[in-house]
Parts: C-alpha cells; sequence; structure tokens
C-alpha cells in the first residue's frame, strides 16, 4: 500500500523511476532496518540493495512480494545496471538528503540518465499514520512512562543531572526498548532556562526547577516527553509559571481537531503565555511530528504550513525559560483520531514537589 501511495505520488511527474536512499525512509517502505540500503523504484518493481552486512537481515525483513532484495557491493553502479535492463532514462532522487558528495558520484555513475529531484515525496506520505505505527509509538511512550515513574523516586540533593540522566539511559533499555531516541536532557536550576541543555555535573538543589525531557525507540520507532518537577517547595514564582505553561498546553490539546491550522494551535498557546507576561520567554515551536524519527513533520509553529490531519502524531510542548532563575516545558505525545486528541504519553502533569 505504501509503495502503491509513492509510485501514484511519483509518476505524477515525468520520471519513470525514484532512487531512495534515507534510511528512514527505506524501512518505511520496505521494513528493512538496517542502516545502509538503497532502494530502486519503478512503476512496477522494487529494488533494496544491500551490502553482504546486511544481506541475510534485509531477506528475513523484507516481503519478497514488497521489493526484490540484491547483493551490491557498488549501490549506484547496480542501480545504473537496473535502469538500462529496465531502459529507464529519468529518475527522480531526494534532494533533502542526498549530500553534495553523493550527488557527483550518483550523476557520475548514472551517465546518460536525466536526475529530477524530489523533496520531502515520502516524508510526507509519512505524516499520516497508520494503526500499525500509531501502536508502536504507543509502546514507546509507555516506556517512557514507566522509565519517568521509575526516575522520580532517585532524584535527591545532591545528585547530579548526568547521575540522573544515566540511570533514564540505562531505565529505557531495561524496559525493552532499542534505545534513546535522542540524547537524554535533565537539566536543573538556572540550566533548566536552556530548551535543549546537555546534562552537566550541576549538583541539585532545593528549590530547583528540574527539567527531564526523554525519548525511546521501539521497533524503530520514537516516543518524546518532558516533564518539570520541583526539588522541595516551590515558591510563588516557580508555581506562577509552571501553571501558565500548564494551562497553555491543555488549552491547545482540548482545541485541536481536524482542519485547525498548525498555525492557530501554537498561537492559541503563545497568546496565554504572552499574557501572562512571558511572550519573549517562550523562543521556540509549539511541536512536530513524531515517528521513524524524533522530529518529523509536521512543524507545529506559528510559520508552520498545513493543517491537522487524523492520524497524524505530534508534540505539545510549550514552554517558558528564563535565563539565570529556570525553565518550565510539558510535552505530551498525542495522536489525532478524527476529531479528538489522543494522549499517548500519561505521566502526571499537575506540579511535583518532590
Amino acid at each position: 500500500m505504501r509503495l502503491l501511495r509513492l509510485r501514484n505520488e511519483i509518476f505524477k511527474n515525468d520520471v519513470n523511476a525514484l532512487v531512495v536512499c534515507k534510511p528512514q525512509n527505506v524501512r518505511y517502505l520496505s521494513n528493512f532496518s538496517g542502516s545502509t540500503a538503497v532502494m530502486l523504484i519503478t512503476k512496477e518493481n522494487s529494488f533494496l540493495l544491500v551490502d553482504f552486512r546486511y544481506y541475510k537481515q534485509a531477506k528475513n525483513e523484507v516481503l519478497s512480494s514488497c521489493c526484490e532484495v540484491r547483493l551490491s557491493s557498488d549501490f549506484f553502479n547496480d542501480v545504473k545496471i537496473i535502469l538500462n535492463e529496465l531502459n529507464l532514462n529519468k529518475v527522480g532522487f531526494e534532494s533533502e538528503y542526498l549530500t553534495f558528495e553523493q550527488h557527483k558520484s550518483l550523476s557520475k555513475k548514472l551517465q546518460g540518465v536525466e536526475l529530477a529531484p524530489f523533496s520531502h515525496i515520502v516524508e510526507d506520505l509519512r505524516v499520516v499514520k497508520d494503526e500499525n505505527e500509531i501502536e508502536k509509538i504507543s509502546k514507546a511512550a509507555y516506556i517512557s512512562d514507566k522509565v519517568f515513574e521509575n526516575t522520580l523516586g532517585l532524584i535527591k540533593l545532591g545528585l547530579t543531572e548526568i547521575d540522573i540522566a544515566a540511570k533514564i539511559e540505562y531505565s529505557i533499555k531495561k524496559m525493552g526498548a532499542e534505545k534513546t531516541a535522542f540524547d537524554t536532557i535533565v537539566a536543573s536550576g538556572s540550566n533548566s532556562a536552556m530548551p535543549h541543555a546537555k546534562p552537566t555535573n550541576r549538583k541539585f538543589g532545593k528549590g530547583d526547577f528540574i527539567k527531564i525531557d526523554l525519548g525511546v525507540m521501539f521497533q524503530g520507532y520514537c516516543s518524546d516527553m518532558s516533564r518539570t518537577v520541583v526539588l522541595g517547595k516551590a515558591d510563588e514564582k516557580k508555581i506562577e509559571i509552571y501553571n501558565t505553561v500548564l494551562r497553555a498546553q491543555q488549552a491547545v490539546l482540548c482545541k485541536i481537531k481536524k482542519g485547525m491550522k498548525f498555525a492557530e494551535a501554537d498561537n492559541l498557546a503563545r497568546d496565554i503565555i504572552s499574557s501572562a507576561g512571558y511572550g519573549d520567554n517562550f523562543g521556540h515551536n509549539l511541536g512536530h511530528g513524531v515517528g521513524l524519527e524524533i522530529h518529523e513533520a509536521p512543524t507545529l509553529g506559528s510559520k508552520g504550513k498545513g493543517f491537522f490531519e487524523s492520524g497524524m502524531v505530534f508534540t505539545i510542548e510549550p514552554g517558558i525559560y528564563i535565563e539565570g532563575f529556570g525553565g518550565v516545558r510539558i510535552e505530551d505525545l498525542a495522536v489525532l483520531r478524527d476529531d479528538s486528541v489522543e494522549i499517548l504519553t500519561k505521566s502526571p502533569k499537575e506540579l511535583m514537589e518532590l
């Protein structure tokens, strides 16, 4: 079905084949989970080229009805051979993925073949998930929730950000995930004012905001969630900031529906944060798509083009970040099902004072 949908898009254009190199796109189209391969898709055939390291794996993972697996020691040269066999002379390629050097190599190997750039042609198909994909993302979200739950009891005065990040990443593997979906963020005190802070040797102090952003990969699919807690008693300013972010996030989650523009959702959260006096402290987009990649289409921001569709999986993650003081982000992973949002991450969101 995925290949059929792709072919319907490819052959609206004046080309007779498409070369796919991006690993996530190869996996989406073929189920091959290795890191190195090239697919060649024509109107009637599909070929997966892999080297010796991955040949047996590809034969096990890829349905023969999906594509023919071929052993290759030179991907682009073998693409040329297949094109000659099929008498094809105009081929599309992933313009956003291929590097300049790779494009030079492809052009050299495919002399006499016209190359046509395609932008996000497979990624656009990946935006709306099927039930099998949503099930895998839901499992990844479940693991994230359990890891976060286990982590709360480990946070103590004097431990460092690196201490907790290491425990989180160990727990992720123990819970059955393949790996982290991205580098785990544990940021405390003034460090929490950095949206993508790296864990340091800073020790947790009384009254600190502790921001945790974690994600796992399960069967190729990612999860993403953030929670912010306070170690000890939260003062009035911390409570105000936290509740402002929570109010903004809940307002958006309640309003999202099919056909709503991405920019409208972003503006809704931004207006609430701005009206509380923190507009300049929310400097990133409201959210992003999640799937085979941790950051993929759609982009939920003021400049985001498009609108919500049923089957989209995305984060909603407003935040407030104040340099020298600290920051709060509350992030959930959600899927839109017709006109209702199902939140896949279930961890509590009321302010936790540990």
